[in-house]
């Protein structure tokens, strides 16, 4: 990789890379072997015209005259999605970094949004791109009814702080009113209504309006960002020692660096035909559960004070139920209500999101219904209630987060390529938290920063995580929390053990046991989470 850069029969003020047609109809194609170069003119992407922009970087051109054979461009493949990846060729940027450099983000989540504002304090300028439509924030999503006082945080629902460094942005944001502590009754909930709460510390914090409005906050103060949404950035071109992106064949602007700050198919189709192979390969490693979110308000409160001595809880860790592992009451912990419709937040399991996975752009009502009425059933059963004795909700909304959170982690705080001057920032790097998203998202707007003041070059000292592996991931569903250590994944063998103990009294040999529970579960089609009650049927029958 640097014997590339450094060497001088190679080496000009323009960028190394295989040939190709540009996507920009203004710029017209040339060879990277002019002596003396002029320098093109620099201009913002953002404020000035993107047709100006691309005329003033077009200098005098001195065409070949003996022939040349045409390397195959980029994109033009057949070849799947991994095939392309792993056979590009590495982009090697040898311009000088200008005074000035602008970072292009991509993806306007936690860890893309704290890049940028940590890119400011260190005076680089940057344009976050997001698709959001309604606003920024990724998985920080905040559903609001506006003819109905309904609201519903339907992705991250609450994070916990044990980094200083994230301490301090988390005081920044109590300061300006953007958070707070939640300070209702959270636990754990298991099959048949047993409710153990969690002590108060660790603090646990949610946005003071939800979590989307955290998110459109969080730039609030700042001058050299700025957001452009809704954008799907769909190609990334290197040319002319800048990357171009573009939407769709639309010009999105010119950038000394890209970071992509979203993962799942859509940033593997984006890296595949780039020129960042060593990137793009960690990125397809990532793999991404899948997870159905039901949003449903109830005109009646649901039965959350399960004994007589206890507090309603406002939100629970599910355990023992296939259909749901999180249910949160939205309306106490964002409104402190206890009037009005009660909104609930129900999530499943990662099992129940893969063995109801479709294609989440276009859910068939038929899915759709089967889901919502066994995550409704998994709600009563988490709750002891009788069948059919849950309230009909009058407001329901389904939705499937079809690349939920990573089941697997390098377990680095980003990913940098300084030959490609492109980086990755984002939680599944270091676990699955807003934690982890913020301080992946701050290392790597420090490691761009320091890259641009040494210059920019392809040098293997700034590289990061280019060949780091990958380790499962253990936390709950929906999650890590940094802090509540007895929020644990479930796992098959650990249910099985315990059901086994329940009935270990019966039967004085385990495996005999466990191979009773395993043979119950096969014949009654029970999922792996459904053991403890299974377990306790089996007793019964016994």
């Amino acid at each position: 990789m640097n014997s590339a850069c450094n060497n001088p029969l190679l080496s000009s003020s323009f960028l190394h890379q295989p040939l190709k047609s540009s996507r920009f109809p203004n710029v017209s194609i040339f060879f990277p072997i002019i002596s003396n170069p002029i320098t093109p003119n620099r201009c913002n992407p953002i404020k000035s015209s993107i047709k100006g922009c691309m005329e003033s970087r077009n200098p005098t051109q001195r065409r070949s005259t003996s022939p040349r054979k045409f390397k195959p461009r980029y994109g033009t493949s057949r070849r799947s999605t991994i095939k392309k990846s792993l056979s590009q060729e590495q982009v090697n940027f040898t311009k000088p970094i200008p005074d000035d450099p602008v970072v292009g983000i991509i993806g306007g989540g936690m860890s893309g949004l704290t890049c940028a504002l940590y890119l400011e304090k260190r005076g680089i300028r940057s344009t976050v791109f997001d698709t959001g439509i309604h606003g920024l924030g990724g998985r920080m999503g905040t559903r609001m009814i506006d003819h109905q006082p309904l609201i519903f945080d339907h992705a991250a629902q609450f994070f916990t702080v044990t980094n200083p460094k994230f301490a301090e942005l988390v005081d920044d944001w109590l300061k300006r009113g953007l958070v707070r502590e939640w300070k209702g009754t959270i636990g754990e909930l298991e099959f048949g209504g047993h409710f153990v709460p969690f002590p108060s510390s660790p603090p646990k914090y949610i946005g003071v309006s939800g979590m989307r409005p955290l998110a459109d906050s969080l730039l609030s103060q700042t001058s050299l960002v700025n957001v452009v949404r809704p954008c799907w950035v769909s190609a990334l071109e290197p040319f002319n020692g800048t990357w171009h992106l573009s939407e769709k064949q639309k010009p999105c602007g010119q950038f000394d660096a890209i970071v992509i700050a979203h993962n799942g198919k859509c940033a593997n189709r984006l890296l595949a035909a780039s020129g960042l192979p060593l990137v793009a390969k960690q990125m397809k490693r990532l793999e991404l559960s899948s997870i159905w979110a039901l949003l449903a308000a109830f005109e009646d409160p649901l039965p959350t004070a399960l004994n007589a001595s206890s507090l309603p809880f406002e939100g629970a860790f599910v355990k023992g139920v296939e259909s749901v592992s999180w249910m949160a009451n939205n309306t106490k912990k964002l409104l402190a209500s206890d009037s009005g419709p009660q909104c609930w937040t129900f999530f499943s399991t990662a099992t129940f999101g893969k063995q109801n996975k479709v294609p989440q752009e276009s859910i068939p009502n038929a899915t759709a219904e089967k889901v919502k009425e066994a995550m409704l059933e998994g709600v009563e059963k988490a709750l002891g209630l009788s069948k059919s004795s849950l309230p009909k909700p009058f407001y329901t909304k389904l939705q499937l987060w079809g690349a939920a959170l990573p089941t697997n982690t390098p377990g680095i705080p980003c990913i940098f390529d300084p030959c490609g001057r492109a980086g990755i920032c984002g939680d599944w790097l270091l676990g699955s938290s807003l934690e982890a998203a913020a301080l992946s998202g701050i290392a790597l707007a420090d490691q761009i920063a320091d890259f641009f003041e040494q210059g920019g070059p392809c040098s293997d000292e700034f590289a990061v995580g280019l060949h780091d592996e990958y380790k499962p991931l253990e936390g709950h569903d929906i999650g890590q929390f940094p802090g509540l250590e007895s929020v644990d994944q479930i796992t098959n063998d650990d249910l099985l053990d315990k059901a086994s103990e329940q009935i270990k009294t019966h039967y004085r040999n385990k495996q005999f046991a466990i191979l009773v529970v395993d043979i119950y579960l096969s014949l009654n089609h029970f999922a792996s989470s459904s053991c403890e009650g299974s377990a306790k049927c089996l007793i019964i029958e016994t």
